[in-house]
């Protein structure tokens, strides 16, 4: 009987001290399982060390800021392919898209960030959702045969941004 204490023990330490971490991770599957995109959610929370120990608005957070990244890389690459096309329809299309994604970067998602952090939930899940409604739109310049060279991209950054906002969403219910 004695011999067996110290294992049940050990096994009462392990399971304590791990603990902090399981519901950390419980807390990311919890809410990306409320969100439109689980695998997206996942993946990208998982990915990023901010989230360790965060609670829902920091996870709204991180979400938030990889959208950014996400939409800033999408405006570089959108000016990469202007300067590489010889198409001048390609290129009325991807200078319509840079011409939306630009007030995306510069103001609609850093301001949604500003209000986040301030509590101001409504406004940030309405600026967080700018960002796929743009990227919708940038995808629908390209029509017949000009195929579209972003239709990945707006379809992750649409996707991300749903996640956001879904996100976001929880916060406003309280």
């Amino acid at each position: 009987m004695i011999t067996s204490s110290p294992p049940i023990f050990f096994l009462h330490l392990l399971l304590t001290i791990s603990l902090p971490s399981i519901q950390c991770g419980d807390l990311v599957d919890q809410i990306c399982k409320k969100t439109p995109f689980y695998d997206l959610c996942i993946s990208t929370l998982r990915s990023n060390t901010n989230t360790n120990g965060s609670d829902v608005k920091g996870l709204a957070s991180v979400m938030a800021d990889t959208l950014l990244a996400n939409a800033t890389d999408t405006l570089s690459y959108i000016r990469a392919q202007i300067n590489q096309t010889s198409d001048p329809q390609m290129e009325r299309a991807l200078a319509y898209c840079a011409e939306l994604y630009i007030p995306v970067v510069k103001y609609n998602l850093p301001q949604a960030i500003d209000a986040l952090s301030k509590g101001q939930f409504a406004f940030a899940s309405d600026g967080l959702s700018d960002a796929a409604k743009q990227a919708d739109a940038c995808e629908k310049k390209f029509s017949g045969s000009t195929k579209s060279p972003l239709s990945d991209r707006n379809k992750l950054l649409h996707g991300l941004s749903d996640v956001a906002v879904a996100i976001v969403k929880i916060l406003l219910k309280g």
